[in-house]
């Protein structure tokens, strides 16, 4: 055990002292106070142990981890965007292809309602609409408009009305001209004539 002095006199010699005295504390060698200074680093421990420590590498980590994960959903979203785009503008371009082509579908079909003697003639305008027919369905071009469908103001663009006892209501008495699409993308509409 350690005495220590106060004020030229030893632990057991203060103790007789009056409570009303003042006593001076005489330093203490720094060599005497290591021991003390360890023994409450080891009583400070487990404290430090119960809140967790953060290690700043492990936040930089997460960090770096989070940013990448959100790159990459940057990245995917672009790729998904991308190729919608894609599809879109292939889309659009096909159309307004099938669309420049329409006036020649127009003429042919034309054409083969004229009456005409001559048969070499007549089967040279069929053997063309055949073969345009033919590549349109191959880009995908669903042709549309007959005369006893059912009137789809989404397909079919009435330009006449009339009234027909032998026809349903909203029934196309008559097709001016045939309509369109691809898919689910209208080219041109049909232009009908709508009984009752």
């Amino acid at each position: 055990m350690r005495r220590v002095k106060y004020g030229g006199m030893n632990v057991a010699e203060e103790t007789k002292m009056n409570e009303e005295e003042i006593v001076e504390e005489t330093p203490v060698p720094e060599e005497e106070l290591v021991p003390e200074k360890v023994a409450e680093e080891a009583t400070e421990e487990p404290a430090e142990k119960a809140a967790p420590e953060v290690n700043p590498w492990e936040e930089k980590y997460n960090a770096e981890h989070d940013a990448r994960l959100r790159i990459a959903a940057e990245y995917d979203n672009f790729r998904k965007r991308t190729v919608r785009e894609k599809d879109a503008a292939y889309g659009n371009g096909k159309a307004d292809t099938v669309a420049k082509f329409l006036p020649i579908y127009d003429n042919l079909e034309r054409a083969l309602n004229q009456p005409t003697e001559d048969a070499a003639f007549k089967k040279g305008v069929e053997m063309t609409m055949t073969e345009l027919v033919k590549i349109l369905t191959g880009l995908g071009v669903e042709i549309f408009g007959e005369p006893g469908d059912p009137f789809n103001p989404d397909l079919h663009n009435a330009v006449m009305h009339t009234e027909d006892e032998s026809l349903g209501e909203n029934v196309i008495a008559q097709v001016f001209q045939k309509g369109f699409k691809i898919g689910e993308k209208v080219v041109r509409f049909a232009m009908v004539q709508v009984a009752n």
